[in-house]
């Protein structure tokens, strides 16, 4: 079944190489940048101390974005935002350490930028060739590895469809081995026939004889006898065991396995977001696009202030309870755009259209999204973040918590200013169950898919269509 050269899945000499590679890559990158801007490879001592820093922040930014990982049946999106976040990251911090060291002007801003570019180009290329030519490598036979699925049921069909729609894995599907009397195999999507190989009796001699080299147990998670049997059974070979978990019925969000105090633990409702790197970097994002778009907007929160304060009674801001991540609550900062008034204990009146507690400027306002401005403060704080799930108040989340499947699962993050349920249109009021479901359903999409490039473009699309909008009040 295997031909030439077999590589591991984890290879340390691979992903030395390809350290080596990136290095090398980055270093090439700036010559030619050099090179293209002052026409000739005479570097001063200066410029080579850069060169240094910028390839050992890189090489370090690779490994902390996992651009070192096992990629076998990973896309290539992923593999490009990895790389992309890295580059970005590692340009950023040689300019920051040039204005911290006052050095900035020592060098080409257009070299800085185009070092950029072309290392990023650069290593993405040769990863996109490497990537293809282990991809025609295992379609001809290399490097691939043999599978029995253990299991004949709904969970052995899903397994059988995912590997046979990846086959860059280099995975190739032998057949199933089934667990009821009488089984005649699989059929998967693409209508290729996955045959029965026998039963849990016929298992070892079955592997012997085809050469497998891993055993997929795809069963019930109340099928641990038999689980407990093929790990017997196959105790006295190399074959390796691999279990897929059954947590297709539930309602996920990102699962992953992790390890947490030695122990294998399934995540089954959590984000990404939230791992240490990733949380890291949505703080830094926040925090620098907030700082910079409140000197941006300045003159205009002058303006509104003081507009405000001419034309109705009552305080310029309006502080209300919102719930923020992990449930904990805080005061969410906009510019009040109704007359003051009282509300009962406990109940919140949502703003319908023709509501005659708007005041005219706060109409204005409302449809333009400019009383959300302030919030930026809220994110300066850490309390919000410019892209999640919009912040409903309290009495609001009481009311829903019970009614839509999931909602408080918005709360595993912070509260955005924007948001993919905004961009989407569903912003404003909420007067319909099937309205608020469809505004947790994008919600919980945002939360599970995030990404530095999803939040950008999100905040892309709120400039063009997110500020006005016709359901906005």
């Amino acid at each position: 079944m295997k031909k030439g050269l077999s590589l591991k899945e984890h290879s340390t000499s691979l992903s030395i190489v390809l350290r080596i590679i990136d290095c090398a890559g980055l270093l090439l990158a700036g010559l030619f940048s050099y090179w293209l801007r002052f026409s000739n490879l005479d570097l001063s001592v200066t410029y080579k101390n850069v060169f240094l820093l910028g390839v050992l922040i890189g090489a370090a930014s690779l490994s902390f974005f996992g651009a070192y990982r096992a990629w076998r049946g990973a896309t290539f999106t992923s593999e490009v935002q990895c790389v992309v976040s890295a580059t970005l990251t590692t340009f950023l911090l040689l300019i920051i350490s040039g204005f911290v060291t006052q050095s900035s002007e020592l060098f080409s801003r257009i070299w800085i930028i185009s070092w950029l570019l072309t290392s990023t180009t650069t290593i993405l290329v040769y990863r996109l060739i490497l990537r293809k030519t282990l991809g025609a490598l295992r379609a001809k036979g290399f490097n691939i590895r043999a599978v029995i699925i253990i299991g004949d049921g709904a969970l052995a069909q899903q397994v059988a469809d995912r590997l046979e729609q990846h086959p860059e894995m280099g995975l190739i599907v032998q057949g199933i081995i089934g667990t009821h009397e009488q089984v005649n195999g699989l059929t998967t999507h693409k209508g290729t026939v996955v045959p029965c190989l026998g039963n849990l009796n016929d298992l070892e001699s079955v592997a012997k004889k085809n050469k497998t080299d891993q055993v997929w147990i795809a069963l019930p998670m109340s099928e641990v006898e038999k689980m407990e049997q093929v790990q017997s059974i196959l105790s006295n070979s190399s074959i390796a065991i691999r279990m897929v978990p059954d947590i297709f019925g539930f309602r996920l969000l990102n699962q992953s396995m992790t390890e947490v105090a030695g122990l294998p633990v399934i995540n089954i409702s959590t984000s990404h977001m939230l791992e240490g790197k990733n949380r890291f970097l949505k703080s830094l994002e926040d925090k620098i696009l907030a700082f910079i778009i409140l000197l941006l907007i300045s003159p205009i929160l002058i303006g509104l202030a003081i507009t405000i304060k001419l034309t109705s009674k009552g305080p310029i801001l309006f502080k209300q309870y919102r719930t923020g991540a992990n449930g904990q609550d805080f005061k969410v900062y906009k510019f009040r755009s109704m007359v003051v008034h009282n509300e009962e204990d406990g109940k919140v009146t949502q703003a319908t259209k023709g509501d005659s507690r708007i005041t005219p400027i706060g109409a204005f306002m409302r449809r333009t999204s400019l009383d959300e401005l302030p919030q930026f403060i809220n994110v300066l704080q850490g309390r919000m973040s410019i892209v999640g799930p919009r912040p409903h108040a309290l009495a609001h989340n009481e009311h829903y918590k019970t009614l839509v499947e999931s909602y408080m699962r918005r709360h595993m993050v912070k509260p955005g200013i924007t948001g993919w349920a905004q961009v989407n249109g569903f912003r404003g009021e909420t007067d319909t169950i099937d309205k608020m479901e469809s505004r947790v359903e994008y919600d919980l999409y945002y939360i599970e898919n995030w990404s530095v490039w999803f939040d950008l473009r999100i905040i892309f699309l709120t400039v063009f269509k997110g500020f006005m909008h016709k359901n906005a009040i």
